[in-house]
Protein backbone atom coordinates (compact mmCIF):
# COMPACT_ATOMS: atom_id res chain seq x y z
CA UNK A 1 0.00 0.00 0.00
CA UNK A 2 2.85 2.41 0.82
CA UNK A 3 4.53 1.67 -2.49
CA UNK A 4 1.31 2.66 -4.25
CA UNK A 5 1.34 5.93 -2.32
CA UNK A 6 4.96 6.61 -3.30
CA UNK A 7 4.16 5.89 -6.94
CA UNK A 8 1.19 8.25 -6.77
CA UNK A 9 3.31 11.02 -5.25
CA UNK A 10 6.00 10.56 -7.89
CA UNK A 11 3.61 10.34 -10.83
CA UNK A 12 1.59 13.39 -9.80
CA UNK A 13 4.70 15.47 -9.10
CA UNK A 14 6.48 14.49 -12.30
CA UNK A 15 3.31 15.21 -14.28
CA UNK A 16 3.08 18.72 -12.80
CA UNK A 17 6.73 19.56 -13.45
CA UNK A 18 6.79 18.00 -16.89
CA UNK A 19 3.68 19.94 -17.91
CA UNK A 20 5.56 23.17 -17.14
CA UNK A 21 8.67 22.09 -19.01
CA UNK A 22 6.77 20.83 -22.04
CA UNK A 23 4.76 24.04 -22.35
CA UNK A 24 7.85 26.24 -21.99
CA UNK A 25 9.80 24.09 -24.47
CA UNK A 26 7.03 24.35 -27.05
CA UNK A 27 6.22 28.05 -26.57
CA UNK A 28 9.49 29.72 -25.63
CA UNK A 29 9.60 31.81 -28.80
CA UNK A 30 5.91 32.79 -28.58
CA UNK A 31 3.93 35.44 -26.74
CA UNK A 32 2.50 34.03 -23.50
CA UNK A 33 -1.23 33.44 -23.16
CA UNK A 34 -2.91 32.21 -19.96
CA UNK A 35 -4.46 29.31 -21.87
CA UNK A 36 -0.92 28.01 -22.54
CA UNK A 37 -0.94 26.76 -18.96
CA UNK A 38 -3.91 24.44 -19.36
CA UNK A 39 -1.70 21.30 -19.47
CA UNK A 40 -0.58 22.11 -15.92
CA UNK A 41 -4.18 22.65 -14.81
CA UNK A 42 -5.07 19.33 -16.39
CA UNK A 43 -2.18 17.58 -14.61
CA UNK A 44 -3.40 18.86 -11.24
CA UNK A 45 -6.97 17.86 -12.05
CA UNK A 46 -5.70 14.29 -12.31
CA UNK A 47 -4.58 14.14 -8.67
CA UNK A 48 -6.29 11.42 -6.65
CA UNK A 49 -6.85 10.65 -2.97
CA UNK A 50 -5.12 7.54 -1.64
CA UNK A 51 -6.15 5.45 1.34
CA UNK A 52 -5.30 7.31 4.52
CA UNK A 53 -5.30 10.73 2.88
CA UNK A 54 -7.85 13.45 3.66
CA UNK A 55 -9.80 14.19 0.51
CA UNK A 56 -10.53 17.67 1.87
CA UNK A 57 -6.81 18.50 1.65
CA UNK A 58 -6.42 17.15 -1.88
CA UNK A 59 -9.53 19.14 -2.82
CA UNK A 60 -7.97 22.36 -1.50
CA UNK A 61 -5.08 21.87 -3.93
CA UNK A 62 -7.16 20.85 -6.92
CA UNK A 63 -9.89 23.45 -6.41
CA UNK A 64 -7.34 26.22 -5.95
CA UNK A 65 -5.66 25.49 -9.28
CA UNK A 66 -9.03 25.07 -10.98
CA UNK A 67 -10.34 28.35 -9.52
CA UNK A 68 -7.12 30.21 -10.26
CA UNK A 69 -7.18 29.16 -13.91
CA UNK A 70 -10.90 29.80 -14.29
CA UNK A 71 -10.90 33.27 -12.75
CA UNK A 72 -7.60 34.35 -14.28
CA UNK A 73 -8.75 33.50 -17.81
CA UNK A 74 -11.90 35.54 -17.14
CA UNK A 75 -9.98 38.72 -16.27
CA UNK A 76 -7.07 38.67 -18.73
CA UNK A 77 -5.52 36.91 -21.71
CA UNK A 78 -1.90 37.41 -20.69
CA UNK A 79 0.35 38.81 -17.96
CA UNK A 80 3.34 41.07 -18.47
CA UNK A 81 6.60 39.76 -16.95
CA UNK A 82 6.73 42.48 -14.29
CA UNK A 83 3.39 41.33 -12.89
CA UNK A 84 3.86 37.57 -13.01
CA UNK A 85 5.81 37.08 -9.72
CA UNK A 86 2.74 38.13 -7.76
CA UNK A 87 0.41 35.56 -9.31
CA UNK A 88 0.82 33.21 -6.32
CA UNK A 89 0.14 35.95 -3.76
CA UNK A 90 -3.58 36.32 -4.49
CA UNK A 91 -4.74 33.09 -2.83
CA UNK A 92 -3.88 33.30 0.87
CA UNK A 93 -5.53 36.72 1.42
CA UNK A 94 -8.99 35.47 0.33
CA UNK A 95 -8.55 32.16 2.19
CA UNK A 96 -7.46 33.97 5.36
CA UNK A 97 -10.52 36.20 5.09
CA UNK A 98 -12.79 33.17 4.68
CA UNK A 99 -11.35 31.58 7.83
CA UNK A 100 -11.94 34.78 9.81
CA UNK A 101 -15.46 35.19 8.46
CA UNK A 102 -16.41 31.58 9.22
CA UNK A 103 -14.73 31.34 12.64
CA UNK A 104 -15.22 34.27 15.00
CA UNK A 105 -12.68 32.91 17.50
CA UNK A 106 -9.99 32.88 14.83
CA UNK A 107 -10.96 36.43 13.88
CA UNK A 108 -10.52 37.42 17.53
CA UNK A 109 -7.06 35.81 17.57
CA UNK A 110 -6.10 37.78 14.47
CA UNK A 111 -7.15 40.98 16.24
CA UNK A 112 -4.93 40.11 19.20
CA UNK A 113 -2.02 39.46 16.86
CA UNK A 114 -2.59 42.71 14.96
CA UNK A 115 -2.47 44.65 18.25
CA UNK A 116 0.68 42.76 19.25
CA UNK A 117 2.47 43.99 16.12
CA UNK A 118 2.21 47.55 17.47
CA UNK A 119 3.08 46.41 20.99
CA UNK A 120 6.35 45.00 19.64
CA UNK A 121 7.60 48.31 18.28
CA UNK A 122 11.19 47.74 19.43
CA UNK A 123 11.32 44.33 17.77
CA UNK A 124 9.88 45.69 14.51
CA UNK A 125 12.40 48.55 14.52
CA UNK A 126 15.34 46.24 15.19
CA UNK A 127 14.43 43.68 12.55
CA UNK A 128 13.65 46.38 9.98
CA UNK A 129 16.96 48.14 10.59
CA UNK A 130 18.83 44.85 10.29
CA UNK A 131 17.20 43.99 6.98
CA UNK A 132 17.67 47.50 5.63
CA UNK A 133 21.37 47.48 6.47
CA UNK A 134 22.06 43.93 5.32
CA UNK A 135 22.88 42.75 8.85
CA UNK A 136 21.79 39.17 8.14
CA UNK A 137 23.50 38.92 4.78
CA UNK A 138 21.55 37.48 1.84
CA UNK A 139 18.01 37.05 3.13
CA UNK A 140 14.97 35.24 1.78
CA UNK A 141 12.30 37.55 3.16
CA UNK A 142 9.59 34.98 2.36
CA UNK A 143 11.60 31.99 3.53
CA UNK A 144 9.53 28.86 4.09
CA UNK A 145 11.67 28.22 7.15
CA UNK A 146 12.30 30.76 9.93
CA UNK A 147 15.62 32.12 8.75
CA UNK A 148 16.97 35.39 10.16
CA UNK A 149 15.54 38.37 8.34
CA UNK A 150 12.52 36.50 7.03
CA UNK A 151 8.96 37.64 7.63
CA UNK A 152 8.07 34.31 9.23
CA UNK A 153 10.97 34.75 11.68
CA UNK A 154 9.56 38.10 12.84
CA UNK A 155 5.97 36.84 12.92
CA UNK A 156 7.08 33.91 15.08
CA UNK A 157 8.77 36.26 17.56
CA UNK A 158 5.61 38.35 17.87
CA UNK A 159 3.39 35.28 18.29
CA UNK A 160 5.47 34.21 21.30
CA UNK A 161 4.32 37.34 23.16
CA UNK A 162 0.56 36.71 22.97
CA UNK A 163 -1.96 34.32 24.50
CA UNK A 164 -4.19 32.82 21.82
CA UNK A 165 -4.86 29.16 20.90
CA UNK A 166 -1.73 27.41 19.60
CA UNK A 167 -3.55 26.30 16.47
CA UNK A 168 -4.36 29.93 15.69
CA UNK A 169 -0.73 30.93 16.25
CA UNK A 170 0.40 28.21 13.88
CA UNK A 171 -2.15 29.27 11.28
CA UNK A 172 -1.03 32.91 11.43
CA UNK A 173 2.57 31.77 11.05
CA UNK A 174 1.74 29.45 8.14
CA UNK A 175 -0.13 32.27 6.39
CA UNK A 176 3.13 34.20 5.95
CA UNK A 177 5.44 31.31 5.20
CA UNK A 178 4.26 28.65 2.73
CA UNK A 179 1.00 30.49 2.66
CA UNK A 180 1.64 33.85 1.00
CA UNK A 181 -0.52 36.45 2.68
CA UNK A 182 0.12 39.35 0.29
CA UNK A 183 3.37 40.26 -1.45
CA UNK A 184 4.65 42.24 1.53
CA UNK A 185 8.04 41.43 3.04
CA UNK A 186 9.13 42.70 6.44
CA UNK A 187 11.21 45.87 6.39
CA UNK A 188 10.09 47.22 3.03
CA UNK A 189 8.03 50.15 4.30
CA UNK A 190 10.78 51.01 6.78
CA UNK A 191 13.50 51.15 4.13
CA UNK A 192 11.48 53.32 1.78
CA UNK A 193 10.48 55.68 4.57
CA UNK A 194 14.05 56.08 5.79
CA UNK A 195 15.33 56.82 2.30
CA UNK A 196 12.52 59.32 1.80
CA UNK A 197 13.75 61.32 4.81
CA UNK A 198 11.76 59.90 7.72
CA UNK A 199 13.23 59.40 11.16
CA UNK A 200 13.77 55.85 12.40
CA UNK A 201 10.74 56.24 14.67
CA UNK A 202 8.56 57.45 11.81
CA UNK A 203 9.81 54.63 9.57
CA UNK A 204 8.95 52.12 12.29
CA UNK A 205 5.41 53.51 12.43
CA UNK A 206 5.10 53.00 8.67
CA UNK A 207 6.39 49.45 9.02
CA UNK A 208 3.93 48.60 11.79
CA UNK A 209 1.03 49.98 9.74
CA UNK A 210 2.07 47.91 6.71
CA UNK A 211 2.35 44.70 8.74
CA UNK A 212 -0.97 45.29 10.47
CA UNK A 213 -2.82 45.96 7.24
CA UNK A 214 -1.93 42.62 5.66
CA UNK A 215 -3.77 40.92 8.53
CA UNK A 216 -6.56 43.49 9.04
CA UNK A 217 -7.60 43.58 5.38
CA UNK A 218 -5.64 40.90 3.52
CA UNK A 219 -7.40 41.26 0.18
CA UNK A 220 -7.38 45.06 0.09
CA UNK A 221 -3.80 45.14 1.38
CA UNK A 222 -2.68 43.06 -1.58
CA UNK A 223 -4.68 45.29 -3.89
CA UNK A 224 -2.95 48.39 -2.52
CA UNK A 225 0.48 46.75 -2.78
CA UNK A 226 -0.19 46.01 -6.43
CA UNK A 227 -1.43 49.57 -7.02
CA UNK A 228 1.83 50.88 -5.59
CA UNK A 229 3.83 48.41 -7.70
CA UNK A 230 2.16 49.59 -10.89
CA UNK A 231 0.48 46.28 -11.65
CA UNK A 232 -1.49 46.62 -14.88
CA UNK A 233 -2.11 43.17 -16.33
CA UNK A 234 -5.56 42.73 -14.78
CA UNK A 235 -7.86 43.90 -11.99
CA UNK A 236 -6.32 42.14 -8.99
CA UNK A 237 -9.29 42.87 -6.71
CA UNK A 238 -11.69 41.36 -9.23
CA UNK A 239 -9.48 38.29 -9.40
CA UNK A 240 -9.24 37.87 -5.62
CA UNK A 241 -12.97 38.37 -5.10
CA UNK A 242 -13.73 35.84 -7.82
CA UNK A 243 -11.24 33.37 -6.37
CA UNK A 244 -12.68 33.88 -2.88
CA UNK A 245 -16.16 33.08 -4.13
CA UNK A 246 -14.94 29.92 -5.87
CA UNK A 247 -12.99 28.72 -2.82
CA UNK A 248 -15.41 29.34 0.05
CA UNK A 249 -17.14 25.95 -0.04
CA UNK A 250 -13.94 23.91 -0.24
CA UNK A 251 -12.38 25.94 2.58
CA UNK A 252 -15.48 25.41 4.74
CA UNK A 253 -15.38 21.69 3.96
CA UNK A 254 -11.75 21.53 5.11
CA UNK A 255 -12.63 23.39 8.32
CA UNK A 256 -15.49 20.97 8.97
CA UNK A 257 -13.15 18.05 8.33
CA UNK A 258 -10.74 19.20 11.01
CA UNK A 259 -7.92 20.27 8.72
CA UNK A 260 -5.44 22.45 10.59
CA UNK A 261 -5.95 26.09 9.65
CA UNK A 262 -2.22 26.31 8.91
CA UNK A 263 -2.73 23.77 6.17
CA UNK A 264 -5.83 25.52 4.85
CA UNK A 265 -3.85 28.72 4.24
CA UNK A 266 -0.84 26.82 2.86
CA UNK A 267 -2.14 24.24 0.38
CA UNK A 268 -4.12 26.55 -1.94
CA UNK A 269 -1.30 29.08 -2.32
CA UNK A 270 1.78 27.13 -3.26
CA UNK A 271 0.27 25.15 -6.15
CA UNK A 272 -0.96 27.91 -8.48
CA UNK A 273 2.24 29.70 -9.49
CA UNK A 274 2.75 27.57 -12.56
CA UNK A 275 -0.20 29.30 -14.21
CA UNK A 276 1.06 32.76 -15.14
CA UNK A 277 4.43 32.59 -13.40
CA UNK A 278 6.43 29.41 -14.01
CA UNK A 279 4.50 29.18 -17.26
CA UNK A 280 4.72 32.84 -18.23
CA UNK A 281 6.45 35.33 -20.48
CA UNK A 282 9.53 35.69 -18.26
CA UNK A 283 10.03 31.92 -18.35
CA UNK A 284 9.62 31.88 -22.12
CA UNK A 285 12.16 34.67 -22.49
CA UNK A 286 14.68 33.05 -20.16
CA UNK A 287 14.37 29.67 -21.85
CA UNK A 288 15.11 31.04 -25.29
CA UNK A 289 18.66 30.26 -24.14
CA UNK A 290 19.16 26.61 -25.15
CA UNK A 291 21.55 25.90 -22.28
CA UNK A 292 19.16 27.20 -19.64
CA UNK A 293 16.34 25.09 -21.03
CA UNK A 294 18.61 22.03 -21.22
CA UNK A 295 19.60 22.46 -17.57
CA UNK A 296 15.95 22.57 -16.53
CA UNK A 297 15.10 19.55 -18.68
CA UNK A 298 18.07 17.44 -17.55
CA UNK A 299 17.59 18.29 -13.89
CA UNK A 300 13.97 17.13 -14.08
CA UNK A 301 15.12 13.85 -15.66
CA UNK A 302 17.65 13.34 -12.86
CA UNK A 303 14.84 13.69 -10.33
CA UNK A 304 12.49 11.36 -12.18
CA UNK A 305 15.15 8.69 -12.73
CA UNK A 306 16.31 8.83 -9.11
CA UNK A 307 12.79 8.62 -7.69
CA UNK A 308 11.76 5.70 -9.86
CA UNK A 309 14.98 3.78 -9.18
CA UNK A 310 14.37 4.00 -5.43
CA UNK A 311 10.67 3.17 -5.36
CA UNK A 312 11.30 -0.06 -3.42
CA UNK A 313 13.67 1.59 -0.95
CA UNK A 314 11.54 4.36 0.54
CA UNK A 315 10.45 4.02 4.16
CA UNK A 316 8.22 7.09 4.41
CA UNK A 317 6.65 9.79 2.23
CA UNK A 318 9.27 12.21 3.55
CA UNK A 319 11.95 10.08 1.87
CA UNK A 320 10.25 10.71 -1.46
CA UNK A 321 10.14 14.46 -0.86
CA UNK A 322 13.75 14.55 0.34
CA UNK A 323 15.07 12.70 -2.69
CA UNK A 324 13.03 14.77 -5.13
CA UNK A 325 14.53 18.06 -3.95
CA UNK A 326 17.93 16.58 -3.08
CA UNK A 327 18.42 14.96 -6.48
CA UNK A 328 17.85 18.24 -8.32
CA UNK A 329 20.26 19.92 -5.91
CA UNK A 330 22.89 17.32 -6.82
CA UNK A 331 22.18 17.86 -10.51
CA UNK A 332 22.64 21.63 -10.27
CA UNK A 333 25.88 21.28 -8.32
CA UNK A 334 27.19 18.66 -10.73
CA UNK A 335 26.53 20.95 -13.72
CA UNK A 336 28.26 23.78 -11.83
CA UNK A 337 31.29 21.56 -11.27
CA UNK A 338 31.48 20.68 -14.98
CA UNK A 339 32.80 24.23 -15.48
CA UNK A 340 35.16 24.06 -12.51
CA UNK A 341 32.94 25.91 -10.05
CA UNK A 342 31.29 24.70 -6.85
CA UNK A 343 28.80 25.90 -4.27
CA UNK A 344 31.26 27.49 -1.80
CA UNK A 345 32.68 29.64 -4.61
CA UNK A 346 29.24 30.78 -5.71
CA UNK A 347 27.99 31.43 -2.18
CA UNK A 348 31.06 33.56 -1.53
CA UNK A 349 30.53 35.45 -4.79
CA UNK A 350 26.82 36.12 -4.27
CA UNK A 351 27.32 37.09 -0.62
CA UNK A 352 29.97 39.66 -1.54
CA UNK A 353 27.71 40.92 -4.30
CA UNK A 354 24.84 41.20 -1.81
CA UNK A 355 26.70 43.58 0.47
CA UNK A 356 27.63 45.82 -2.47
CA UNK A 357 24.04 45.62 -3.72
CA UNK A 358 22.69 46.87 -0.39
CA UNK A 359 24.89 49.95 -0.64
CA UNK A 360 23.97 50.64 -4.24
CA UNK A 361 20.24 50.01 -3.80
CA UNK A 362 19.15 50.83 -0.22
CA UNK A 363 15.48 50.67 -1.25
CA UNK A 364 15.93 47.36 -3.06
CA UNK A 365 12.76 45.31 -3.15
CA UNK A 366 12.30 43.20 -0.05
CA UNK A 367 12.31 40.12 -2.27
CA UNK A 368 15.35 41.08 -4.38
CA UNK A 369 17.74 38.38 -3.23
CA UNK A 370 15.25 35.72 -2.16
CA UNK A 371 15.84 33.45 -5.15
CA UNK A 372 19.61 33.89 -4.86
CA UNK A 373 19.15 32.44 -1.37
CA UNK A 374 17.05 29.55 -2.70
CA UNK A 375 19.70 28.86 -5.35
CA UNK A 376 22.58 28.97 -2.87
CA UNK A 377 20.78 26.66 -0.45
CA UNK A 378 20.09 24.23 -3.28
CA UNK A 379 23.63 24.02 -4.67
CA UNK A 380 25.13 23.88 -1.17
CA UNK A 381 22.96 20.89 -0.37
CA UNK A 382 24.01 19.31 -3.64
CA UNK A 383 27.65 20.17 -2.98
CA UNK A 384 27.69 18.26 0.31
CA UNK A 385 26.24 15.15 -1.35
CA UNK A 386 28.42 15.34 -4.48
CA UNK A 387 31.54 16.08 -2.43
CA UNK A 388 30.93 13.03 -0.23
CA UNK A 389 30.44 10.92 -3.35
CA UNK A 390 33.74 12.13 -4.79
CA UNK A 391 35.51 11.20 -1.57
CA UNK A 392 33.93 7.74 -1.59
CA UNK A 393 35.04 6.67 -5.07
CA UNK A 394 38.57 5.46 -5.72
CA UNK A 395 39.05 6.82 -9.24
CA UNK A 396 37.44 8.97 -11.89
CA UNK A 397 36.55 5.83 -13.81
CA UNK A 398 33.89 4.94 -11.28
CA UNK A 399 30.49 6.59 -11.78
CA UNK A 400 29.74 9.47 -9.46
CA UNK A 401 26.68 8.51 -7.39
CA UNK A 402 25.71 11.06 -4.73
CA UNK A 403 23.32 10.00 -1.98
CA UNK A 404 20.44 11.93 -0.46
CA UNK A 405 19.20 10.48 2.83
CA UNK A 406 20.89 7.23 1.79
CA UNK A 407 19.26 7.04 -1.64
CA UNK A 408 21.29 7.00 -4.85
CA UNK A 409 20.99 9.95 -7.25
CA UNK A 410 21.16 9.09 -10.95
CA UNK A 411 23.12 11.82 -12.74
CA UNK A 412 23.18 10.04 -16.09
CA UNK A 413 20.57 12.33 -17.75
CA UNK A 414 23.12 15.14 -17.55
CA UNK A 415 25.86 13.14 -19.26
CA UNK A 416 23.36 12.13 -21.93
CA UNK A 417 22.20 15.69 -22.63
CA UNK A 418 23.50 16.88 -25.99
CA UNK A 419 23.35 20.58 -25.15
CA UNK A 420 24.86 20.47 -21.67
CA UNK A 421 27.74 18.28 -22.76
CA UNK A 422 28.60 20.48 -25.76
CA UNK A 423 28.95 24.01 -24.36
CA UNK A 424 31.38 24.94 -27.13
CA UNK A 425 28.42 25.20 -29.48
CA UNK A 426 27.07 28.20 -27.56
CA UNK A 427 30.12 30.50 -27.35
CA UNK A 428 33.56 30.93 -28.88
CA UNK A 429 34.11 27.20 -29.39
CA UNK A 430 37.73 26.95 -28.26
CA UNK A 431 36.99 28.78 -25.01
CA UNK A 432 33.66 27.31 -23.92
CA UNK A 433 34.54 26.85 -20.26
CA UNK A 434 32.00 29.16 -18.58
CA UNK A 435 28.84 28.57 -20.61
CA UNK A 436 27.05 26.30 -18.15
CA UNK A 437 28.05 28.48 -15.22
CA UNK A 438 26.68 31.61 -16.91
CA UNK A 439 23.36 29.87 -17.55
CA UNK A 440 23.21 28.74 -13.93
CA UNK A 441 23.74 32.35 -12.87
CA UNK A 442 20.63 33.29 -14.86
CA UNK A 443 18.83 30.53 -12.99
CA UNK A 444 20.15 31.91 -9.70
CA UNK A 445 17.51 34.63 -10.06
CA UNK A 446 14.82 32.12 -10.99
CA UNK A 447 15.50 28.55 -9.78
CA UNK A 448 11.81 27.61 -9.36
CA UNK A 449 11.96 24.67 -11.77
CA UNK A 450 15.26 23.45 -10.35
CA UNK A 451 14.29 23.40 -6.70
CA UNK A 452 11.60 22.28 -8.02
CA UNK A 453 8.51 24.13 -6.78
CA UNK A 454 5.74 22.25 -8.66
CA UNK A 455 7.09 19.01 -7.20
CA UNK A 456 7.40 20.37 -3.67
CA UNK A 457 3.85 21.71 -3.79
CA UNK A 458 2.41 18.42 -5.03
CA UNK A 459 4.34 16.26 -2.62
CA UNK A 460 3.62 18.49 0.37
CA UNK A 461 -0.10 18.33 -0.36
CA UNK A 462 0.16 14.54 -0.43
CA UNK A 463 2.04 14.54 2.87
CA UNK A 464 -0.28 17.05 4.55
CA UNK A 465 -3.25 14.94 3.42
CA UNK A 466 -1.82 12.09 5.51
CA UNK A 467 -1.72 14.22 8.66
CA UNK A 468 -4.29 16.97 8.26
CA UNK A 469 -4.31 17.97 11.94
CA UNK A 470 -0.62 18.96 12.06
CA UNK A 471 0.65 22.18 10.43
CA UNK A 472 2.77 21.37 7.38
CA UNK A 473 4.46 24.76 7.29
CA UNK A 474 6.79 26.43 7.91
CA UNK A 475 9.79 24.10 8.07
CA UNK A 476 10.50 23.47 11.74
CA UNK A 477 14.14 22.57 11.53
CA UNK A 478 17.58 23.82 10.54
CA UNK A 479 17.89 23.70 6.77
CA UNK A 480 21.68 24.12 6.85
CA UNK A 481 21.38 27.28 4.78
CA UNK A 482 24.25 28.25 2.52
CA UNK A 483 24.46 31.89 3.61
CA UNK A 484 25.57 30.78 7.06
CA UNK A 485 28.87 29.67 5.49
CA UNK A 486 29.83 33.32 5.16
CA UNK A 487 27.62 35.34 7.51
CA UNK A 488 27.52 34.07 11.11
CA UNK A 489 23.81 34.28 11.83
CA UNK A 490 22.81 30.84 13.12
CA UNK A 491 21.78 32.13 16.54
CA UNK A 492 19.18 34.46 15.03
CA UNK A 493 17.19 31.61 13.49
CA UNK A 494 13.81 30.88 15.09
CA UNK A 495 13.32 27.22 14.23
CA UNK A 496 13.93 26.00 17.77
CA UNK A 497 11.42 28.50 19.14
CA UNK A 498 8.69 27.85 16.58
CA UNK A 499 5.12 28.20 17.83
Amino acid sequence: MMKELYEKMINESVAALQADIDVISANRYNDFKIVDAKPYADAVAGMTCADGQAESVIDLHKKSVESHYKVLTSVTETIRPEDDPFIEHYQTPPVLEILAEEDGEFADSLDVFIKAIADNEALIAKESIRRYGGFYGPTCVVDFAMMPGSTSNVVNQILQTIDIPVMHKQAILSAKSWGMNTSYGVGDAFANAIEAGATAAEATEAEIAALQMIYKEPLEAQGKLMDDAGHSSFDVRAFMNGYKKEMRDVVKAAMDDGVHYGNIVTVPAYCVGDIGHHIGQASYNMCKDDVILAIIQATAKVMEASLKANIDNFASPYNVLSLSTGSTACAAEYILELDGFNAPMVVDLLTKRFHNYVQQYPTRGAAAELHNCDFMDMIYRGYNAVNNARKARSSQKIDLVPKIAGFDVDLSPIAENEVIMNPQRYTYPACGITVRFSSLMRLADYPCLLTPEPVTATMMTNIIALNKEAPGSPVRGCKNCAACMIDAKHEYCQWKESV
